[in-house]
């Protein structure tokens, strides 16, 4: 797997060079052999602000339809709780069934084991690539510094 690397003040990441991106800090991918299914998770931007997981949860089963900005479940961190929702327009297929053994996977391996979901779709129109994904994290980092988080 190919990587960009991003830095940027105390914030660093490898990010892999062939995923789709979402504005909200997920990202996509087609699974090798199953043309159409895309596997989603968090980017590790994403992992920095929830910390280490304890809990994912689905409010979705495998054939429902999904839809871009859908709320489909929430996760549950030591540092936050937030809402899970589709990136991409299609059906939902499963939830990563590590989740349940071991959730901080998310974060220790955000771009291979740790993923959130897979859908049979396509990713939601804004996705952007690894590059307007780094134009973007810079420009909120950069905020975030402005605001002082």
């Amino acid at each position: 797997m190919e990587f960009v690397r991003y830095k940027h003040a105390r914030f660093s990441a490898r990010l892999p060079a062939s995923f789709r991106y979402s504005l909200s800090h997920y990202w996509m991918v087609e699974e090798e052999g199953a043309p159409g299914v895309w596997r989603v998770g968090f980017t590790k931007f994403a992992t920095r602000m929830l910390g280490e997981l304890v809990e994912a949860q689905f409010e979705v089963k495998a054939g429902d339809a999904v839809s871009s900005g859908q709320q489909i479940g929430y996760v549950e961190g030591f540092k936050a709780a937030s809402d899970l929702f589709s990136v991409m327009d299609g059906a939902f297929v499963t939830g990563n069934p590590i989740l349940e053994i071991d959730a901080c996977i998310v974060k220790s391996s955000p771009y291979v084991d740790g993923w959130l979901y897979s859908v049979r779709g396509e990713p939601e129109g804004m996705s952007v690539d690894v590059h307007g994904y780094v134009d973007h994290l810079a420009a909120l980092i950069e905020k975030m510094q402005e605001e002082g988080y």
